[in-house]
């Protein structure tokens, strides 16, 4: 008597709606929260404004999705104003306002450079795939090349190191800061982001220019 493989089934439908299910709720997840801080912000400015402009904030407070159109509005018309000198002449005293605060100015400018390094166009962080040894010889792990060493670093090691990023998994958010001699490191051409599905995916998701054989 021929059964029904219901748990085949069961799995190969959940295969298909995780990822769907997933995406939905990180995007529902982030809108909540850009909500939640905007929300906060009109609270603020609530407590500071009288009579009927009051009651217009509070009904702001309960328009869905207005924090993520707000913030997507704010980031295009400032990224279009400090396009031109005015603009960067603005950008350059808010800078220089924000590194004489004691504290504040060590994490705003480590975040900066992060930040700077990470999406400038000429720069080679995050542009490259490649295996390293960790976290002992002869134990390969993916890793990403985030630049080069320099200053006192590059003193003491010499030019033939790497800086690279090995991040955890299924959390690519998290890993370890490693410098690797450049003799040790072995580039891949896979992609960044056929990279990343395989460190997600915990190697179960081969990388699609590998399938067939090496890349030519």
């Amino acid at each position: 008597m021929h059964t029904v493989p219901f748990k085949k089934y069961l799995i190969t439908g959940l295969l298909v709606w995780l990822p769907l299910a997933i995406t939905l709720w990180v995007l529902i997840w982030l809108v909540g929260l850009l909500d939640a801080i905007f929300g906060g912000f009109l609270t603020g400015l609530g407590a500071l404004t009288p009579g009927s402009a009051s009651s217009l904030i509070e009904q702001l407070r309960h328009i869905p999705g207005l924090g993520v159109v707000l913030v997507f509005s704010a980031l295009l018309v400032t990224g279009a104003l400090v396009t031109n000198v005015a603009g960067r002449w603005w950008l350059a005293q808010w800078e220089r306002l924000f590194t004489h605060i004691p504290v504040f100015k060590s994490i705003y400018n480590s975040v900066k450079k992060v930040s700077d390094t990470l999406f400038s166009s000429n720069g080679n962080a995050f542009r490259t795939a490649m295996l390293v040894q960790y976290p002992r010889a002869g134990v390969w792990t993916i890793a990403f090349q985030t630049g080069t060493p320099t200053g006192e670093v590059a003193e003491h090691l010499g030019p033939d190191y790497v800086s690279v990023y090995v991040p955890t998994t299924p959390n690519p958010t998290s890993g370890f800061f490693l410098i690797v001699p450049r003799a040790e490191i072995i580039e891949l051409k896979m992609s960044v982001d056929e990279a990343l599905t395989y460190v997600i995916s915990m190697g179960s998701v081969a990388p699609v220019s590998s399938v067939g054989g090496p890349r030519k």
